[in-house]
């Protein structure tokens, strides 16, 4: 019989980038996993700050490659996607590398003020401000402006989102705004339009109609995001050509256009046979909207990139044990986990998102089929099949087994809670950032220890 080892070689190739096996034992970016384990215990949250600059560092290298390649005459800005974590370790280790932010709701604003107090970035920092906004986003904005953020960019939503910048700003140079474009969705979507953004045919009439003629703003920016993401579709292709169209379309009325977001959706490697070109997607996304901008006499615009999901889920993982083995029928062996995927990886659960799994110990014995199951008392709490196939197979053992989630590193926090109360009370699992030293030694701060039960009984009332 082939050790697990064997057999994921065999299916997938294996070791891959960032993972390999010594002494039976699983590493990650040259991190001892059983060591984290022995130190900090399960379940057991993990964050590799260098990740992020790497993966920014990749995009922004590929970008430049593709405006050089292709003669482009714009340039290329990297914006990080605050929502897909906010935490300050998160946004620190991406302002390192010389990138800006985009923003999502108001309580964004004074992270950023905190931030740029810190020394972390500057009132020069371009900050692209999208979503339905509340009134206390919307003040927030207005009031960084006359604080000195002349390159926060409010992109509208909505018509009448202008108003009260209208009202409100006043400035001795002239407000740059940004349209966000109302994006059809795919074939197979519930919906026909985007229910954020202004829709396509009304964007020149209204720019006409309210903003041309006022002194004191500039349309600079046109926003679009495609719900799919960038991917090598037809879909894509054409959503993305009829938006560079609109865009070269706009500029002839307003030359202060410069600058087109295509906004983020570049995918993070979930599966071991994760297949997408970066390199080949970047350089196409810049020669069509070249190509197009040609076709329509029209200088090529800025790019601007919101990238999230790429910028921050390879980092992070969650490690587990194994408590317990429950044979339920002639089929079907689970293994019971010491966590909750409905409370620490959301994504498994509501949109059926697989990431990378692997043993972290017992690479040598043989393998099994099994169905993981959280500790909640929930039906929907298990993960049952890999992104690669119909199926989960870990080793087959008596001794104590961990496995580990990688890649998870965007959104499951947010969405989860940090702190707060969980589903069946499970409590918030230890979470480890881990830095690099100048040495290439590691660096491991505890962020948050495992909640306990005077936390969660405060928040429920039970104690003052």
């Amino acid at each position: 019989m082939q050790s697990y080892q064997e057999f994921l070689d065999l299916s997938v190739g294996f070791p891959q980038d960032g993972f390999e096996i010594i002494e039976d034992e699983l590493y990650f970016q040259d991190l001892n996993l059983m060591e984290m384990i022995e130190t900090y215990g399960t379940p057991l949250r993990f964050t590799y700050l260098p990740m992020i600059s790497k993966k920014i560092q990749q995009a922004k290298l590929l970008f430049q490659q593709a405006i050089i390649k292709n003669d482009y005459r714009g340039s290329y800005k990297y914006c990080y996607c605050t929502k897909s974590s906010h935490f300050k370790h998160i946004v620190e280790e991406a302002l390192k590398n010389e990138i800006h932010l985009e923003t999502s709701s108001a309580f964004d604003m004074p992270m950023i003020e905190a931030l740029e107090k810190k020394g972390a970035l500057t009132k020069d920092m371009t900050v692209i401000c999208n979503g339905f906004k509340t009134f206390q986003y919307k003040q927030y904005i207005i009031d960084m402006l006359h604080d000195g953020y002349h390159n926060i960019i409010p992109v509208l939503d909505n018509k009448e989102e202008f108003n009260l910048y209208d009202d409100e700003v006043e400035l001795d140079s002239p407000c740059n705004l940004g349209i966000r474009i109302a994006a059809e969705e795919q074939p197979d979507s519930q919906f026909y339009t985007s229910r954020l953004g202004v829709r396509m045919e009304d964007v020149i009439d209204f720019y006409h109609n309210k903003i041309e003629k006022n002194p004191n703003f500039q349309v600079k920016l046109l926003h679009f995001f495609i719900n799919s993401g960038i991917s090598d579709t037809p879909y894509y292709w054409n959503e993305l050509e009829k938006y560079v169209t609109l865009y070269c379309k706009f500029k002839k009325v307003n030359p202060a256009l410069d600058t087109l977001d295509i906004g983020g959706g570049m995918p993070f490697k979930d599966s071991l046979v994760f297949d997408f070109d970066y390199e080949y997607m970047i350089n196409e996304i810049v020669s069509r909207i070249k190509e197009i901008c040609a076709e329509n006499d029209t200088m090529e615009p800025d790019i601007i990139t919101e990238f999230g999901k790429y910028t921050v889920a390879e980092a992070s993982g969650i490690l587990y044990k194994v408590l317990g083995r429950k044979q339920q029928n002639d089929r079907e062996r689970w293994l019971m986990l010491d966590g909750s995927f409905i409370t620490n990886l959301p994504d498994v659960w509501a949109l059926n998102q697989k990431y990378i799994l692997l043993p972290i110990n017992n690479w040598d014995s043989e393998y099994e089929r099994v169905n993981l199951g959280g500790i909640t008392c929930d039906g929907q709490d298990y993960y049952n099949q890999e992104a690669h196939m119909n199926s989960v197979f870990m080793p087959k053992t008596r001794k104590v087994q961990y496995l580990g989630f990688f890649n998870t590193g965007a959104y499951q926090e947010v969405l989860s809670g940090y702190g707060g109360i969980h589903h069946c009370l499970l409590p918030s699992p230890k979470h480890v950032i881990i830095r690099r030293n100048r040495d290439e030694t590691f660096n491991f701060e505890v962020f948050g220890e495992e909640q306990n039960s005077k936390q969660v009984l405060k928040i429920l009332g039970y104690t003052t």
